[in-house]
């Protein structure tokens, strides 16, 4: 059937066209794409085994549904992409407010053209991308809104008596007929517009004003909500979460690999930087790490969650650390370094809520502790475990890299201002790291090396085997006790 050639109501009764619901759309197409082993929800990562089959089954169940999770967990997007399981084109009678079927209208309007007009009634054809509406839920939402409303200019206009329904002005439901309509943060919506919404999702009524009209909305309704909300702002009504088919509860990323998996298909690399900027893949490990690090967190309400969007956030920023300092340096090329990693700072304090004792510690202590964490609990993934306490005369795979420490004869510094050469030069001087990188990591990629010696070195400071000191111009390391032996 080419839509090309249908532009009336009698060529499209002539092509067999045959009038589907909403969701007997979202299911026979999924049942295809089950069918052809096809991904229904493509871009979506960590919910292949989880959220993924839950709403499958609800589609194919016909189901409203309602996603339930704390922010930054793509219950938003998951609605997006259900747009792609609708029908490309359907057909819709020319000047409907509503989306009228030409086959089944609902509307008084769309009646009465087709019985003036009949097989010569106009149609036009509505694309799948147009019938997407989202609505995000605030205190100031009215029936009004969403449903409709008695318009006082329309009945001047046409001389008609409020009696008449001709004067009603459609909300936003009833123009998203036949639409997946949205509703972002349902339970910050008033407890009597939610009440509004009972007879749509259960009869299709709608009510305005004193007028009942049977409006029989043909509609596939998602509904997104904050388990937080519920004891903060507000809630979903009982008899309204009584009409919704499937509730399904979204989670967090649950490995390291798909955060990174969804960080770097998110994060917006500008074209440039991806091309001098190399990005270390325990680099990444680490950003992701920092944010796994803030879920578990004591200074973090765990409540509110920690958004993928932190990490999204986070790795944009590494890069423009990386940038910004190789442009001051004049270096080409650079890769990122430990010390880039005090530039994320600021989107994880904008990103994290805080309980008291955080408010007490303060926002940059709080997320120089996360960085600090995450090294500590990646560390032992790649090298040998620092143990807390050490027999007096027990060896240390580390004992060479720490003596190195104690015998230098002057400071060891990376400085911000270093270039590419300054710091590969600064690290190459601890010439015991070398060997203990070739004993423990020997199929390590060589390009890496330089940001893992800066991360073996890091990890001995919070393993209290050496100590570190950040000052404005970049980062020094030491031997704990050979400053208090010089001194003595």
């Amino acid at each position: 059937m080419s839509i090309n050639t249908i532009n009336s109501l009698g060529e499209l009764k002539a092509s067999g066209y045959k009038s589907k619901s909403i969701k007997d759309e979202l299911r026979e197409n999924l049942i295809v794409k089950i069918k052809n082993k096809e991904t229904a929800f493509k871009g979506v990562h960590g919910y292949e085994n989880t959220v993924i089959p839950e709403l499958e089954r609800a589609i194919l169940s016909k189901h409203n549904i309602n996603l339930l999770g704390l922010r930054g967990q793509a219950k938003t997007r998951l609605a997006r992409l259900m747009v792609d399981l609708l029908d490309e084109y359907i057909p819709v009678v020319a000047g409907s407010e509503i989306n009228d079927d030409p086959l089944q209208p609902i509307s008084r309007f769309a009646i009465e053209l087709i019985k003036e007009k009949g097989d010569e009634t106009p149609i036009f054809w509505l694309h799948r991308n147009e019938r997407f509406v989202e609505k995000l839920a605030t205190p100031d939402v009215t029936v009004a809104d969403i449903i409709g409303d008695v318009d006082p200019i329309k009945a001047a206009n046409l001389k008609l008596s409020y009696a008449d329904d001709r004067v009603i002005h459609y909300g936003m439901i009833p123009r998203a007929n036949r639409c997946i309509f949205v509703i972002n943060e349902l339970p910050d919506l008033q407890a009597r517009i939610q009440v509004a919404l009972f007879n749509i999702l259960q009869e299709g009524d709608i009510q305005i004003r004193g007028f009942k009209l049977r409006l029989p909305l043909d509609m596939q309704f998602v509904f997104t909500a904050n388990p937080e909300d519920y004891t903060n702002r507000g809630s979903i009504v009982t008899p309204l979460k009584d009409r919704i088919g499937s509730q399904i509860l979204t989670h967090y990323p649950e490995d390291i690999e798909t955060a990174k998996t969804i960080t770097q298909q998110e994060a917006n690399k500008v074209g440039s930087q991806k091309d001098f900027i190399a990005v270390p893949e325990l680099a990444k490990d680490l950003l992701e790490q920092i944010v796994f690090e803030a879920r578990e967190s004591e200074f973090i309400d765990a409540k509110s969650g920690v958004s993928a969007r932190l990490s999204i956030s986070a790795f944009e920023n590494l890069l423009s650390t990386a940038e910004r300092r190789a442009l001051l340096s004049g270096d080409d090329k650079t890769m990122i370094r430990l010390n880039d990693f005090d530039g994320i700072i600021p989107a994880i304090t904008g990103k994290v809520e805080l309980v008291y004792e955080g408010e007490q510690e303060g926002a940059q202590v709080v997320a120089e502790t996360l960085i600090k964490d995450a090294i500590k609990t990646l560390f032992p993934s790649y090298f040998p475990e620092i143990k807390k306490l050490e027999k007096q005369d027990e060896e240390s795979p580390y004992d060479d890299i720490i003596s190195w420490f104690f015998n230098a004869d002057e400071d060891f510094e990376l400085l911000d201002e270093h270039t590419e050469a300054q710091y590969k030069a600064e690290l190459d001087k601890v010439k015991p790291l070398d060997a203990f990188l070739k004993k423990h990591q020997p199929n390590m990629n060589e390009v890496d090396a330089y940001f893992v010696k800066e991360f073996i070195l890091w990890a001995l400071v919070e393993f209290k085997k050496l100590s570190k000191y950040r000052f404005a111009e970049g980062t020094q390391f030491k031997d704990p006790y050979g400053n208090f032996i010089s001194g003595l």
